[in-house]
């Protein structure tokens, strides 16, 4: 059953445990009480259901039915519709998981569709139910603590992402080139995904603590409120942070891996010109040594008493004259 946990709560002390949503409509209405309905993954006649009895708009049921939704939050009347990104930091992968929760807010009920394993909505509960005075405040403080958990589990995401990058600067002026900017990339592209969760939730915060006078939240919710926003923007600040550093690292690690390319097509631009000059030092005896090497009886000078002796000085002046031109060249 897709129906995680379903109570009725009377001044924020749990007194009813129904046994379907059909029991909870009817103990909410006979107690005057708060309805809190937790559902994980539900069905299309499931959340159907519950959009009719509590007469949710048609638009925010249609999102909690198509989901992926970017992170809002909307009002329909006297109803809140929010979208929450939830995110954990899966360490063996050393990647960012993104889930998704809707929450609608009513008078006197709330209700929660989850899509994915975060956030731990029974900790919220427990907590909650452990301070009745803070339940009793009524849904929007079902919905503060929500976004507490939410932005409690972004914590460890920004530690790991932390980690990420230090492994990243460690590696910047190493080896691994091209490797590691696809890295860097790949990271970059969980940070900008993580600030599309993070970000709108600030958002949401400020709207929520502009409309508390007007809508009634208690002076102590909206401190709790205020508190969450502080997280949140922390938050925020460090992805922000996190973005400049990645970006800069991915510009240096490209003008490293130009710069090896560049050292290393030098150094065999040296061996290639030292390989030429040798052979060039060494083409003149080659030349002198092929020619009155041979058994040739026409050529008058290998008669001559100073032949030989006279070839033999010619190769090593043209080896001397070679090797010198072959330096000069180098020099210039």
């Amino acid at each position: 059953m897709p129906i995680i946990d379903n109570a009725v709560y009377v001044g924020g002390r749990r007194i009813e445990n129904p046994a379907s949503l059909e029991e909870t409509f009817e103990h909410m209405r006979a107690r005057g009480g708060m309805a809190w309905i937790g559902l994980f993954r539900p069905t299309r006649d499931e959340i159907e259901k519950v959009a009719s009895e509590f007469s949710l708009h048609p638009l925010a049921v249609e999102d909690a039915l198509q989901g992926h939704q970017r992170a809002k939050l909307e009002r329909y009347g006297d109803t809140l519709f929010a979208v929450l990104l939830p995110a954990r930091y899966l360490e063996t992968e050393e990647t960012v998981e993104f889930g998704e929760l809707h929450v609608f807010v009513g008078p006197d009920f709330v209700v929660t569709i989850r899509h994915a394993e975060s956030p731990d909505l029974a900790r919220v509960r427990r907590r909650m139910e452990g301070q009745q005075e803070l339940l009793g405040f009524g849904p929007e403080a079902v919905l503060y603590a929500v976004m507490d958990e939410v932005v409690d589990e972004y914590e460890p995401v920004v530690a790991g992402l932390q980690n990420d990058i230090d492994e990243i600067e460690d590696a910047l002026f190493g080896t691994e080139g091209a490797e590691l900017s696809q890295r860097i990339y790949l990271l970059s592209r969980e940070v900008l995904g993580f600030q599309r969760a993070a970000v709108p939730l600030t958002t949401m915060l400020e709207g929520l603590l502009r409309g508390a006078d007007r809508y009634g939240v208690d002076i102590e919710l909206q401190r709790s409120l205020r508190d969450v926003l502080d997280h949140s923007i922390r938050i925020t600040e460090r992805l922000t942070a996190f973005r400049a550093i990645l970006d800069n690292a991915l510009t240096v690690n490209s003008t490293l891996v130009t710069q090896r390319q560049t050292e290393t097509a030098l150094a065999q631009n040296e061996q290639v010109k030292t390989i030429s000059g040798w052979a060039a030092v060494l083409f003149g005896p080659s030349l002198v040594a092929g020619i009155y090497g041979m058994n040739f009886h026409n050529m008058p000078e290998l008669h001559w008493m100073w032949g030989y002796p006279m070839a033999l000085a010619l190769m090593a002046l043209t080896a001397v004259g070679l090797y010198g031109i072959f330096k000069w060249r180098r020099w210039m």
